[in-house]
Protein backbone atom coordinates (compact mmCIF):
# COMPACT_ATOMS: atom_id res chain seq x y z
CA UNK A 1 0.00 0.00 0.00
CA UNK A 2 2.78 2.40 0.81
CA UNK A 3 5.60 0.60 -1.61
CA UNK A 4 8.74 2.77 -2.07
CA UNK A 5 6.80 5.96 -0.07
CA UNK A 6 9.13 7.96 1.69
CA UNK A 7 8.25 9.04 5.30
CA UNK A 8 9.68 11.77 7.02
CA UNK A 9 8.99 10.97 10.75
CA UNK A 10 9.99 13.85 13.14
CA UNK A 11 9.45 12.40 16.93
CA UNK A 12 8.64 15.12 19.63
CA UNK A 13 9.07 14.62 23.03
CA UNK A 14 6.67 13.65 25.79
CA UNK A 15 5.53 10.16 27.01
CA UNK A 16 3.21 9.07 23.80
CA UNK A 17 6.76 8.79 21.55
CA UNK A 18 6.64 5.02 22.41
CA UNK A 19 4.24 4.86 19.86
CA UNK A 20 5.77 6.13 16.94
CA UNK A 21 8.52 2.96 17.08
CA UNK A 22 5.29 1.10 16.83
CA UNK A 23 4.35 3.72 13.54
CA UNK A 24 7.40 2.92 12.21
CA UNK A 25 7.33 -0.58 12.36
CA UNK A 26 3.80 -0.48 10.98
CA UNK A 27 4.54 1.64 8.09
CA UNK A 28 7.37 -0.55 7.15
CA UNK A 29 5.19 -3.57 7.02
CA UNK A 30 3.36 -1.21 4.29
CA UNK A 31 6.22 -1.11 2.57
CA UNK A 32 7.11 2.77 2.92
CA UNK A 33 10.97 3.73 3.90
CA UNK A 34 10.89 5.84 7.33
CA UNK A 35 13.25 8.05 8.32
CA UNK A 36 13.55 9.26 11.38
CA UNK A 37 14.47 12.56 13.24
CA UNK A 38 14.50 13.15 17.20
CA UNK A 39 13.74 16.23 18.78
CA UNK A 40 16.32 16.67 21.90
CA UNK A 41 13.33 16.27 23.84
CA UNK A 42 12.49 12.60 22.40
CA UNK A 43 15.74 11.21 23.50
CA UNK A 44 14.01 11.59 26.80
CA UNK A 45 11.79 8.94 25.79
CA UNK A 46 13.02 6.86 22.69
CA UNK A 47 16.73 6.40 22.26
CA UNK A 48 18.51 7.14 18.64
CA UNK A 49 19.20 3.57 18.55
CA UNK A 50 16.16 1.78 18.99
CA UNK A 51 14.77 4.00 15.94
CA UNK A 52 16.87 3.28 13.66
CA UNK A 53 17.15 -0.38 14.23
CA UNK A 54 13.74 -0.19 13.53
CA UNK A 55 13.83 2.25 10.86
CA UNK A 56 17.30 0.28 9.45
CA UNK A 57 18.01 3.93 8.29
CA UNK A 58 19.91 6.70 9.94
CA UNK A 59 18.68 8.76 12.71
CA UNK A 60 19.20 12.86 12.28
CA UNK A 61 19.10 14.45 15.49
CA UNK A 62 21.57 17.60 15.19
CA UNK A 63 21.21 20.80 13.17
CA UNK A 64 24.97 21.31 13.15
CA UNK A 65 26.16 18.04 12.93
CA UNK A 66 28.75 18.36 10.19
CA UNK A 67 28.69 14.69 9.49
CA UNK A 68 25.04 14.49 8.79
CA UNK A 69 25.46 17.95 6.71
CA UNK A 70 28.22 16.66 4.77
CA UNK A 71 25.78 13.17 4.16
CA UNK A 72 22.55 14.48 3.22
CA UNK A 73 21.94 18.68 4.32
CA UNK A 74 18.88 19.46 6.70
CA UNK A 75 16.82 20.86 3.26
CA UNK A 76 17.81 18.03 0.65
CA UNK A 77 16.53 15.98 3.69
CA UNK A 78 13.15 18.13 4.43
CA UNK A 79 12.57 17.39 0.63
CA UNK A 80 13.66 14.31 -0.03
CA UNK A 81 10.27 12.64 1.57
CA UNK A 82 6.86 12.12 0.18
CA UNK A 83 5.18 13.27 3.38
CA UNK A 84 6.54 14.28 6.71
CA UNK A 85 4.71 13.60 10.09
CA UNK A 86 5.20 14.94 13.09
CA UNK A 87 3.95 12.01 15.94
CA UNK A 88 3.70 12.78 18.69
CA UNK A 89 3.59 16.74 17.65
CA UNK A 90 4.19 18.81 21.16
CA UNK A 91 2.08 21.59 21.90
CA UNK A 92 6.09 23.34 21.60
CA UNK A 93 6.49 21.91 18.11
CA UNK A 94 3.00 22.70 17.11
CA UNK A 95 3.86 26.37 18.64
CA UNK A 96 7.28 26.65 16.58
CA UNK A 97 5.39 25.59 13.45
CA UNK A 98 2.55 28.14 14.02
CA UNK A 99 5.47 30.97 14.46
CA UNK A 100 7.63 29.70 12.08
CA UNK A 101 10.28 29.46 14.68
CA UNK A 102 13.63 27.57 13.39
CA UNK A 103 15.91 26.68 15.79
CA UNK A 104 16.62 23.41 16.10
CA UNK A 105 16.64 20.48 13.16
CA UNK A 106 12.65 19.36 13.73
CA UNK A 107 11.82 23.41 13.00
CA UNK A 108 14.37 23.94 10.65
CA UNK A 109 12.94 20.76 8.59
CA UNK A 110 9.55 21.61 8.83
CA UNK A 111 10.19 25.17 7.90
CA UNK A 112 12.19 24.25 4.41
CA UNK A 113 9.97 21.36 3.36
CA UNK A 114 8.13 21.82 0.17
CA UNK A 115 6.54 18.26 0.98
CA UNK A 116 2.95 18.02 2.72
CA UNK A 117 3.06 17.87 6.63
CA UNK A 118 0.77 15.48 8.95
CA UNK A 119 1.02 16.07 12.23
CA UNK A 120 0.14 13.96 15.63
CA UNK A 121 -0.78 15.86 18.44
CA UNK A 122 -0.12 14.57 21.52
CA UNK A 123 0.05 16.63 24.98
CA UNK A 124 -1.91 16.69 28.12
CA UNK A 125 -5.43 17.88 28.25
CA UNK A 126 -5.63 21.10 29.56
CA UNK A 127 -2.12 22.12 27.30
CA UNK A 128 -4.71 21.05 24.43
CA UNK A 129 -7.49 23.25 24.92
CA UNK A 130 -5.25 26.51 25.88
CA UNK A 131 -6.38 28.90 23.78
CA UNK A 132 -2.77 29.36 22.32
CA UNK A 133 -2.84 25.83 20.98
CA UNK A 134 -5.98 26.02 19.56
CA UNK A 135 -4.99 29.42 17.83
CA UNK A 136 -1.85 26.94 16.59
CA UNK A 137 -3.63 24.41 15.26
CA UNK A 138 -6.42 26.97 13.58
CA UNK A 139 -3.05 28.64 11.83
CA UNK A 140 -1.54 25.03 10.89
CA UNK A 141 -5.06 23.79 8.90
CA UNK A 142 -5.06 27.29 7.52
CA UNK A 143 -1.57 26.94 6.09
CA UNK A 144 -2.74 23.23 4.72
CA UNK A 145 -1.19 20.76 7.50
CA UNK A 146 -3.28 17.68 7.66
CA UNK A 147 -4.02 17.00 11.24
CA UNK A 148 -4.98 13.14 13.18
CA UNK A 149 -6.41 12.91 16.28
CA UNK A 150 -5.82 13.41 19.41
CA UNK A 151 -7.98 10.54 20.72
CA UNK A 152 -9.84 11.43 24.12
CA UNK A 153 -9.05 9.10 27.02
CA UNK A 154 -6.47 8.41 29.95
CA UNK A 155 -3.47 10.19 30.15
CA UNK A 156 0.45 8.85 31.30
CA UNK A 157 -0.59 12.14 33.77
CA UNK A 158 -3.29 10.94 35.23
CA UNK A 159 -5.99 13.37 33.59
CA UNK A 160 -8.80 11.80 31.23
CA UNK A 161 -9.66 14.14 27.90
CA UNK A 162 -8.34 15.02 24.25
CA UNK A 163 -5.07 15.31 24.10
CA UNK A 164 -3.84 11.38 24.00
CA UNK A 165 -2.35 10.62 20.73
CA UNK A 166 -3.86 8.70 17.79
CA UNK A 167 -3.38 4.72 18.32
CA UNK A 168 -0.78 3.72 15.47
CA UNK A 169 -4.14 1.59 13.04
CA UNK A 170 -5.19 5.15 12.75
CA UNK A 171 -2.26 7.04 12.07
CA UNK A 172 -1.27 3.92 9.36
CA UNK A 173 -4.54 4.85 7.40
CA UNK A 174 -4.89 8.57 7.15
CA UNK A 175 -0.94 7.99 6.07
CA UNK A 176 -2.26 5.72 3.76
CA UNK A 177 -5.16 7.37 2.60
CA UNK A 178 -3.43 10.90 2.50
CA UNK A 179 -0.51 9.02 -0.07
CA UNK A 180 -3.39 6.87 -2.16
CA UNK A 181 -3.66 7.89 -5.31
CA UNK A 182 -7.63 8.28 -4.95
CA UNK A 183 -9.66 11.29 -7.19
CA UNK A 184 -9.88 13.07 -3.71
CA UNK A 185 -5.76 13.15 -3.53
CA UNK A 186 -5.41 16.56 -2.48
CA UNK A 187 -8.89 18.13 -1.61
CA UNK A 188 -10.18 19.16 1.71
CA UNK A 189 -13.68 18.03 2.40
CA UNK A 190 -15.77 18.91 6.17
CA UNK A 191 -18.26 16.25 6.79
CA UNK A 192 -20.85 16.91 9.70
CA UNK A 193 -22.38 13.81 11.47
CA UNK A 194 -24.78 12.92 14.57
CA UNK A 195 -27.15 15.07 16.80
CA UNK A 196 -27.18 17.81 18.61
CA UNK A 197 -27.68 18.06 22.23
CA UNK A 198 -28.97 21.73 23.36
CA UNK A 199 -29.44 21.74 27.06
CA UNK A 200 -32.21 22.42 29.57
CA UNK A 201 -30.22 21.54 32.34
CA UNK A 202 -27.31 20.00 33.43
CA UNK A 203 -28.69 16.14 32.87
CA UNK A 204 -31.44 17.08 30.51
CA UNK A 205 -31.39 17.83 26.81
CA UNK A 206 -33.19 17.98 23.45
CA UNK A 207 -31.88 16.92 20.47
CA UNK A 208 -32.71 14.92 17.55
CA UNK A 209 -32.65 11.20 16.42
CA UNK A 210 -29.22 10.53 14.99
CA UNK A 211 -27.20 7.57 14.75
CA UNK A 212 -24.16 9.46 13.10
CA UNK A 213 -23.82 5.90 11.33
CA UNK A 214 -24.05 7.65 7.51
CA UNK A 215 -22.16 10.83 8.23
CA UNK A 216 -19.38 8.04 9.49
CA UNK A 217 -19.70 5.73 6.48
CA UNK A 218 -19.74 9.02 4.07
CA UNK A 219 -16.69 10.16 6.00
CA UNK A 220 -14.80 7.05 5.77
CA UNK A 221 -15.42 6.60 1.89
CA UNK A 222 -13.95 9.75 1.43
CA UNK A 223 -10.99 9.32 3.11
CA UNK A 224 -10.27 5.96 1.10
CA UNK A 225 -10.42 8.30 -1.69
CA UNK A 226 -7.82 10.06 -0.91
CA UNK A 227 -9.70 13.16 0.88
CA UNK A 228 -7.75 14.97 3.85
CA UNK A 229 -11.53 14.70 5.87
CA UNK A 230 -12.38 16.45 8.78
CA UNK A 231 -15.24 15.18 10.64
CA UNK A 232 -17.37 17.60 12.65
CA UNK A 233 -19.50 15.34 14.93
CA UNK A 234 -22.20 15.61 17.61
CA UNK A 235 -22.94 13.03 20.42
CA UNK A 236 -23.33 10.45 17.74
CA UNK A 237 -23.63 6.01 19.01
CA UNK A 238 -21.38 5.67 16.39
CA UNK A 239 -17.39 5.81 17.28
CA UNK A 240 -16.27 8.56 14.72
CA UNK A 241 -13.64 6.76 11.49
CA UNK A 242 -10.25 6.72 11.46
CA UNK A 243 -7.68 8.43 9.49
CA UNK A 244 -10.02 11.52 9.70
CA UNK A 245 -9.44 14.92 11.53
CA UNK A 246 -12.47 14.52 14.37
CA UNK A 247 -13.84 17.65 16.33
CA UNK A 248 -16.17 16.48 19.14
CA UNK A 249 -19.35 19.28 19.69
CA UNK A 250 -22.05 19.13 21.29
CA UNK A 251 -24.58 21.92 20.64
CA UNK A 252 -25.67 23.83 17.49
CA UNK A 253 -23.48 26.57 18.61
CA UNK A 254 -20.54 24.41 18.98
CA UNK A 255 -20.96 22.63 15.45
CA UNK A 256 -20.78 26.05 13.52
CA UNK A 257 -17.87 27.14 15.41
CA UNK A 258 -16.15 24.14 14.69
CA UNK A 259 -17.14 24.37 10.96
CA UNK A 260 -16.17 27.88 10.67
CA UNK A 261 -12.31 27.27 12.13
CA UNK A 262 -12.46 24.07 9.54
CA UNK A 263 -12.90 26.10 6.79
CA UNK A 264 -11.54 26.60 3.72
CA UNK A 265 -12.84 23.35 2.20
CA UNK A 266 -13.16 22.32 -1.55
CA UNK A 267 -16.75 20.47 -0.37
CA UNK A 268 -18.79 20.51 2.59
CA UNK A 269 -21.53 17.24 3.37
CA UNK A 270 -23.93 18.40 6.50
CA UNK A 271 -25.37 15.02 7.17
CA UNK A 272 -25.85 16.02 11.42
CA UNK A 273 -29.10 15.99 12.31
CA UNK A 274 -28.82 19.58 13.82
CA UNK A 275 -31.99 20.70 16.55
CA UNK A 276 -33.88 23.39 15.08
CA UNK A 277 -34.01 24.86 18.58
CA UNK A 278 -32.20 25.14 21.70
CA UNK A 279 -33.56 26.26 25.71
CA UNK A 280 -32.92 29.87 25.96
CA UNK A 281 -33.81 29.79 29.68
CA UNK A 282 -31.53 26.42 30.05
CA UNK A 283 -30.72 26.21 34.45
CA UNK A 284 -27.73 25.86 35.40
CA UNK A 285 -28.67 23.18 38.21
CA UNK A 286 -30.61 20.53 37.85
CA UNK A 287 -34.18 21.27 37.78
CA UNK A 288 -36.72 19.43 40.48
CA UNK A 289 -39.97 18.33 40.58
CA UNK A 290 -41.98 19.81 43.31
CA UNK A 291 -45.29 19.14 43.96
CA UNK A 292 -48.18 21.10 42.88
CA UNK A 293 -45.31 23.64 41.21
CA UNK A 294 -46.77 22.73 38.16
CA UNK A 295 -44.44 22.65 34.85
CA UNK A 296 -41.47 24.42 33.96
CA UNK A 297 -41.81 27.44 31.76
CA UNK A 298 -38.61 26.48 28.51
CA UNK A 299 -38.21 29.07 26.48
CA UNK A 300 -36.91 28.46 23.41
CA UNK A 301 -34.52 30.07 20.60
CA UNK A 302 -33.87 29.37 16.90
CA UNK A 303 -30.49 27.90 16.61
CA UNK A 304 -27.87 28.99 13.61
CA UNK A 305 -28.64 27.54 10.22
CA UNK A 306 -24.95 26.17 9.14
CA UNK A 307 -26.18 24.55 6.17
CA UNK A 308 -27.89 27.89 5.04
CA UNK A 309 -24.45 29.99 7.02
CA UNK A 310 -21.81 28.21 4.79
CA UNK A 311 -23.99 27.78 1.64
CA UNK A 312 -24.77 31.82 1.50
CA UNK A 313 -21.19 32.40 2.56
CA UNK A 314 -19.97 35.37 0.12
CA UNK A 315 -16.07 34.85 0.66
CA UNK A 316 -14.72 31.45 0.88
CA UNK A 317 -17.88 29.17 -0.24
CA UNK A 318 -16.79 25.60 -0.75
CA UNK A 319 -16.87 24.63 -4.07
CA UNK A 320 -19.52 22.00 -3.46
CA UNK A 321 -21.96 22.18 -0.45
CA UNK A 322 -24.31 19.13 -0.01
CA UNK A 323 -27.21 18.85 2.75
CA UNK A 324 -29.35 16.02 4.33
CA UNK A 325 -32.68 16.17 4.09
CA UNK A 326 -34.73 13.54 6.75
CA UNK A 327 -38.18 13.48 6.31
CA UNK A 328 -41.07 11.70 7.03
CA UNK A 329 -43.63 12.74 4.40
CA UNK A 330 -43.71 14.50 0.79
CA UNK A 331 -39.85 13.56 1.09
CA UNK A 332 -39.11 15.08 -2.92
CA UNK A 333 -41.23 18.25 -2.67
CA UNK A 334 -39.31 18.95 1.03
CA UNK A 335 -36.11 18.42 -0.05
CA UNK A 336 -36.15 20.58 -3.13
CA UNK A 337 -37.79 23.13 -1.19
CA UNK A 338 -35.23 22.99 1.37
CA UNK A 339 -32.20 22.99 -1.25
CA UNK A 340 -33.59 26.34 -2.58
CA UNK A 341 -34.07 27.75 0.59
CA UNK A 342 -31.12 27.42 2.23
CA UNK A 343 -28.62 28.08 -0.97
CA UNK A 344 -26.66 24.87 -1.17
CA UNK A 345 -25.94 22.98 -4.19
CA UNK A 346 -27.36 19.47 -3.32
CA UNK A 347 -29.79 17.95 -0.97
CA UNK A 348 -29.72 14.07 0.10
CA UNK A 349 -33.02 13.13 1.17
CA UNK A 350 -34.73 10.46 2.48
CA UNK A 351 -37.94 9.21 4.44
CA UNK A 352 -37.02 7.81 8.09
CA UNK A 353 -40.84 7.59 8.72
CA UNK A 354 -41.14 4.46 11.45
CA UNK A 355 -41.94 2.12 8.93
CA UNK A 356 -39.00 2.43 7.03
CA UNK A 357 -36.37 1.34 9.39
CA UNK A 358 -34.22 4.21 8.39
CA UNK A 359 -33.53 5.66 11.25
CA UNK A 360 -31.42 3.58 13.26
CA UNK A 361 -31.06 1.05 10.48
CA UNK A 362 -27.88 -0.52 9.25
CA UNK A 363 -29.91 0.70 5.29
CA UNK A 364 -30.52 3.64 3.56
CA UNK A 365 -33.31 4.70 0.92
CA UNK A 366 -31.92 8.39 -0.59
CA UNK A 367 -32.78 10.44 -3.25
CA UNK A 368 -30.06 13.11 -4.49
CA UNK A 369 -31.76 16.84 -5.72
CA UNK A 370 -29.95 19.42 -7.32
CA UNK A 371 -30.38 21.73 -9.95
CA UNK A 372 -30.56 18.93 -12.78
CA UNK A 373 -33.51 17.21 -11.13
CA UNK A 374 -33.97 14.65 -8.78
CA UNK A 375 -32.22 10.84 -8.70
CA UNK A 376 -33.90 8.02 -6.59
CA UNK A 377 -31.55 5.82 -5.45
CA UNK A 378 -32.35 2.20 -4.30
CA UNK A 379 -31.93 1.17 -1.00
CA UNK A 380 -28.67 0.06 0.16
CA UNK A 381 -26.64 -0.68 2.84
CA UNK A 382 -25.31 2.60 4.28
CA UNK A 383 -21.49 2.26 3.59
CA UNK A 384 -22.55 1.42 -0.05
CA UNK A 385 -25.07 4.66 -0.14
CA UNK A 386 -21.57 6.44 1.37
CA UNK A 387 -19.43 5.10 -1.61
CA UNK A 388 -21.56 5.97 -3.92
CA UNK A 389 -22.05 9.62 -2.43
CA UNK A 390 -18.10 10.18 -2.41
CA UNK A 391 -17.59 9.18 -5.84
CA UNK A 392 -20.75 11.67 -6.92
CA UNK A 393 -18.66 14.16 -5.05
CA UNK A 394 -15.29 13.39 -6.21
CA UNK A 395 -16.61 13.65 -9.65
CA UNK A 396 -18.04 17.05 -9.25
CA UNK A 397 -14.76 18.37 -7.83
CA UNK A 398 -12.89 17.35 -10.65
Amino acid sequence: MLANKRILLIIGGGIAAFKSLDLIRRLREQGANVVPVLTKAAEEFVTPLSASALAAEKVYRDLFDLTDEAEMGHIELSRAADLVVVAPATADLMGKMAGGLANDLASTLLMATDKPVMIVPAMNVKMWEHPATQRNLATLQTDGVRVVGPDEGPMACGEFGPGRMAEVPEIVDAVSAFLSDGPLKGRHILVTSGPTHEPIDPVRYIANRSSGAQGTALAEALRDLGANVTFVTGPAQVAPPEGVTVRKVETAGEMLAAVEAALPSDAAVFAAAVADWRVENASDQKMKKTEGAGLPALEFSENPDILKTVSQMTTGRPGLVVGFAAETNDVEANATAKRARKGCDWIVANDVSPETGIMGGSENKVSIVTADGVEDWPRLSKQETARRLAARIADALK
